[in-house]
């Protein structure tokens, strides 16, 4: 996800009223959460109130973070992935119902979506350091404790358990969607009138700035000086962008990204970026995730089939393709 290419502006609409309507500010923090940058605005009666309800979604995102980490060695995630192939793990509910979400959008996108590709981690590393692909009989071997359908769920005793011993999950493709939705839910709860949760490239909103300005997101074009090629609203809506920003690896001048098909086992290519827009931040990611593994052709064709939720695409040769219900008013 690169936070670079996204650009939360506003359209000054003001609020009509009377003088007696009640004044709101602005109140936003950027700090590192996930392993990834994150900024929490909110919209508040007062300051005070404001860093309040931000110190109250940060809270929120790391205990979010020692439920669902798979680096962190006491997370029930963690205990899921030690005991594949030994036994079954009883979870809290919230992490059940992530993984049995995350299992039914595997089925959805048929498996180009898969949080079990976690069991690849240790054979590609895109941090820079590799200097050649891994041999076709490493991928081999960590393709074969990869799949959804090895991932056994019990709805009665909340229970998951991993097929293959070796095998794991891990909820780099959802998680910070899931993260984002959970926080703006705490904070609607709390009635904040209005706020944007931007977890790493996965963005919500709800409601609008203290001005009662709308949320847009400029998208651009990559390797076109990052300039916006349109602008769309988001109210209270949800976008997630994948691309090859910050993770991948270049090897003879071609760059291969971070996501990994779980068919093949090797990164995906064709796409530069996607841009996936629904009311879920959780549903976007995903699914942002799924479009850019699944290519151009399948991707369309895919979200022109579900409703509510729209694509943009990038692909290697900068052309720009979207999904049958958006239309784009480009700027000069």
């Amino acid at each position: 996800m690169r936070i670079g290419l996204v650009l939360i502006l506003s359209l000054f609409f003001g609020f009509s009223g009377t003088a007696q309507q009640k004044r709101f500010v602005t109140v936003k923090r950027a700090l590192t959460l996930m392993g990834s940058s994150f900024e929490i605005t909110v919209v508040a009666s007062n300051e005070e109130i404001g860093y309040i309800n931000i110190e109250e979604a940060i809270a929120e995102i790391r205990r979010l973070e020692r439920l669902i980490s798979s680096w962190d060695p006491m997370s029930q995630t963690s205990e899921i992935n030690r005991s594949a192939g030994i036994k079954p793990v009883i979870v809290d509910y919230e992490l059940y119902a992530l993984i049995e979400r995350a299992v039914q959008i595997s089925e959805l996108t048929s498996g180009m979506f898969d949080i079990s590709v976690a069991s690849m981690d240790k054979i590609w590393d895109f941090d820079g350091r590799m200097t050649s692909f891994p041999s076709p009989e490493k991928i081999s071997d960590g393709v074969s404790r990869v799949g959804y359908k090895s991932i056994v769920l019990n709805k009665q005793n909340h229970s998951v358990y991993l097929k293959e011993k070796g095998m794991k999950i891990g909820f780099g493709g959802i998680g910070k969607g899931f993260a984002a939705d959970k926080v703006k839910e705490l904070l609607m709860s709390k009635q904040v009138p209005g706020g944007m949760i931007n977890a790493g490239g996965d963005i919500t909103t709800w409601g609008t700035k203290s001005t009662g300005e709308k949320w847009l997101i400029g998208v651009d074009n990559p390797d076109r000086d990052s300039r916006f090629f349109t602008w769309l609203p988001l109210v209270e809506s949800s976008v997630s962008i994948s691309g090859i920003y910050q993770k991948y690896i270049t090897f003879r001048g071609k760059k291969y990204s971070h996501y990994l098909d779980p068919l093949s086992g090797y990164p995906s290519t064709g796409i530069k970026k996607v841009t996936v827009f629904s009311k879920s931040a959780e549903l976007c990611d995903a699914l942002a995730t799924a479009v850019y593994v699944m290519g151009k052709e399948r991707g369309l064709a895919l979200i022109n089939q579900l409703g509510g939720i729209e694509v943009i695409i990038v692909d290697n040769f900068n052309r720009i393709d979207t999904s049958s219900g958006l239309l784009l008013k480009t700027t000069k």
